[in-house]
């Protein structure tokens, strides 16, 4: 594999995980009430705490992100 190629599949999985990430976070604030009270009542939590949850998982996944799509790609594009 050249570093051109991964350079492009890093690139393309950064806009992938950006949209999906964008996704959650217009449905997060969207429906932020409804989404609250179903994640509450599958797992058996309080609603304030089914948000918390679902702020922690945004915050941890865009770290994520940063990390392992968007740092790398860069880095390949420097060399």
């Amino acid at each position: 594999m050249s570093i051109d190629l991964l350079a492009t599949f890093l690139g393309w999985c950064t806009v992938l995980n950006v949209g999906f990430l964008l996704v959650v976070l217009v449905a997060m604030t969207g429906l932020g009430g409804w989404w609250g009270r179903l994640s509450a009542r599958m797992f058996g939590v309080t609603e304030p705490e089914a948000r918390l949850a679902m702020f922690r998982f945004f915050l941890q996944y865009r770290l994520v992100i940063i990390t392992f799509n968007l740092v790398p790609y860069i880095a390949l594009k420097i060399m």
